[in-house]
């Protein structure tokens, strides 16, 4: 086939334009965002389109080997080619600068804490009811009255005053205190659950949940079992979130 030629910007740097711009088009247009090997497979088939196009309709000594020996070796003296020279002069040792930079500047990460979401309570405590959610709504009323107090004495320094977690004293615990706001926990848990926690705090956890790292105090050395049974309560009718029973 016979070689042809154009007249214009240089089919090679023509080119490589194209694979750059398809490259920023894949990385920062699309979305959701795709994964580097994802990436990299759809640069491989355009560089070997390139390929192929540069072979088929060019001579590729004369629109790629040529231009770079000439750039390269002083061949052309204009002033753009003498600019590029010394640019591409300076540029090199800036990327490698950069790249060792990025390389051995890496931001110190505190060694990874794995511990499970939801460690299974110990049999006693299992299959348990509240028993103050009663159907009786004066009595039932007079509980989460009396849960808000309990709660609004003791567990608001680390909870918050809005339940969300973010008491006084949340920025010193990781992880931070639960957040009965959120939709995926009173509802994901069992009643029986929250009474255990709540109860035995974070030393109270079985060997099988370590490491552990909750600062929640061992409650019932400090609330009876009634008023532990109450802030539940509170917790349900202030969030409206009901933990989940053994029905």
């Amino acid at each position: 086939m016979e070689k042809i030629k154009k007249k214009g910007m240089p089919p090679g740097l023509r080119v490589a334009l194209s694979l750059a711009l398809f490259y920023l088009f894949l990385r920062f247009i699309v979305q959701p965002p795709l994964p580097f090997s994802v990436i990299f497979m759809y640069m491989a088939m355009a560089v070997a389109g390139a390929i192929m196009y540069l072979t088929l309709f060019f001579d590729i000594k004369e629109v790629i080997v040529n231009p770079i020996y000439t750039f390269l070796g002083g061949g052309v003296e204009g002033g753009v080619a003498k600019g590029g020279r010394y640019a591409l002069l300076v540029a090199m040792p800036l990327v490698v600068w950069f790249g060792s930079y990025q390389k051995f500047n890496k931001e110190i990460q505190p060694p990874l804490d794995p511990r499970v979401i939801h460690p299974a309570p110990p049999v006693e405590f299992t299959g348990l009811y509240n028993p103050f959610n009663v159907e009786d709504k004066e009595t039932l009323r007079k509980s989460v009255a009396d849960g808000k107090e309990i709660y609004y004495k003791n567990c608001i320094f680390c909870h918050g005053d809005l339940l969300d977690g973010d008491g006084i004293f949340a920025h010193g615990f990781n992880p931070r205190p639960a957040n009965f706001q959120d939709p995926g926990v009173l509802p994901m848990l069992q009643e029986s659950f929250l009474f255990w926690r709540i109860s035995t705090g974070g030393i109270g956890l079985p060997q099988e949940s370590t490491p552990w790292s909750s600062a929640m105090p061992k409650w019932e050395d400090m609330l009876t079992d009634e008023e532990r049974w109450k802030v539940i309560l509170f917790l349900s009718d202030y969030t409206g979130f009901v933990p989940r029973s053994w029905e």
